[in-house]
């Protein structure tokens, strides 16, 4: 088995004992180790590979600095900022095949830059005292970050600790060594959906891409997955998008958790790359099903998906507000862009018969996004259901000139 290099994060200053156990941990397994120290104003006990200033000086700032703000959240988020550039240097340098940050809530906030910084699919964790804490705001969670719960760690060595610290070191490095890279022999088609109950596309999609020559991931619009979507395209992984489900814009406009953050509906425009955009599902709100309702959904028809989440339906004035955000959104695209509406819903349970139904609304939501729609998006007004075979038809034929015009590599 090839050794694989984990970077270990934390402010060695004050927590030399836990970090250094979390070393010892992972070579005892036999892995290897970079330590980063991203501490302010003390020295840490011992030597670490990259000390406190190349962090700082990373981030165009200096340790005598972030001490002179006499602030220290200003403090951290230099050290933030050159955590996160260094950390970067180094996984494209291939000097580490994964990341694991620990720290209070403090080094929860730099670890957040740290492995935002870095791509997807390289391992990254988090042990922190704040674990899974609302705390974290969605958007700036890495999509396929891992997180600890750091029990009994607040101050000092000791047997709860020592537990959590010593999976966290058998995680990351199990991970790395786990790790299959993404394969980039065949374009990468990315896909936004909910479950085959509201959304049936990508059945006929998938299938018919792939016989085109091309790789399709589906991403599950639920906040997170959004997040992965997002990030992928941001950095160009994508050969083309066909975003389907925008849900979590709607989500992000009325102030659910249930967020991908704002930057949703933009990462593969502003990215410059060819995206097929439709309003799946775009008249639900989800929430957080198990905390108290927020008055402002107050007389809104709602249903319980499970005990995790609940969906709101919106009124005519609230999908006007949905669709005005997607025109917004989408006038940041650089890239081809099209949008297919769906004249005849955008849900299986907004069908005629089905519980969802609204066809005034559903006209308020379309009326609303072809009066807003902006110069840089060609516009295809679709007489079916967002289900329908018509609608997949619709969307592989404006695929298909764009790779016949070579807007997508063939």
């Amino acid at each position: 088995m090839t050794d694989k290099t984990i970077l270990v994060a934390g402010t060695y200053d004050t927590k030399a004992d836990e970090l250094g156990f979390l070393v010892s941990c992972i070579e005892d397994q036999g892995g290897r180790v970079l330590t980063m120290d991203v501490s302010v104003l003390g020295d840490p006990s011992g030597p670490v590979d990259i000390s406190k200033h190349e962090v700082a000086e990373a981030g165009g700032s200096s340790i005598q600095t972030a001490i002179d703000s006499g602030d220290e959240n200003v403090a951290m988020q230099i050290m933030g900022r050159g955590a996160a550039a260094k950390a970067a240097e180094l996984c494209a340098a291939g000097r580490v095949d994964g990341a694991i940050v620990l720290g209070g809530s403090m080094g929860t906030d730099l670890a957040l830059d740290l492995l935002g910084a870095l791509p997807l699919g390289i391992p990254k964790y988090v042990v922190s005292t704040i674990a899974f804490s609302p705390l974290l705001p969605p958007e700036r969670l890495p999509a396929d970050v891992q997180m600890i719960l750091w029990a009994g760690g607040l101050y000092g060595l000791n047997s709860v600790c020592r537990a959590s610290l010593a999976q966290a070191a058998g995680a990351v490095l199990g991970a790395a060594r786990a790790a299959q890279p993404p394969q980039r022999d065949k374009p990468l088609i990315g896909m936004t959906s909910l479950g085959k109950t509201a959304l049936r596309y990508m059945v006929p999609l998938k299938p018919a891409l792939e016989a085109r020559g091309y790789e399709v991931a589906v991403f599950h619009a639920t906040g997170m997955g959004g997040r992965a979507f997002e990030n992928l395209a941001q950095e160009g992984a994508f050969a083309c998008v066909f975003d389907f489900c925008t849900q979590e814009l709607g989500n992000h406009v009325f102030g659910s958790m249930v967020s991908a953050g704002g930057s949703r509906l933009t990462g593969a425009g502003m990215a410059g790359v060819p995206q097929l955009v439709a309003p799946g599902c775009y008249d639900l709100v989800d929430v957080i099903g198990w905390q108290p309702a927020d008055p402002r959904f107050d007389g809104l028809p709602s249903h319980a998906h499970n005990r995790l989440i609940t969906s709101y339906v919106l009124d005519d004035e609230g999908r006007r507000k949905v669709a005005r955000a997607h025109s917004e959104q989408l006038a940041k695209a650089t890239g081809p862009t099209a949008v297919l509406l769906p004249r005849g819903g955008c849900g299986e349970w907004d069908r005629p018969g089905e519980p969802l139904h609204d066809a005034a609304g559903l006209a308020a939501f379309c009326d609303e996004l072809v009066a807003t729609c902006p110069d840089n998006v060609t516009l295809h007004d679709l007489k079916c259901h967002i289900n329908d075979n018509a609608f997949a038809e619709a969307a592989l034929r404006v695929f298909d000139a764009w790779r016949d015009a070579g807007h997508v590599p063939a």
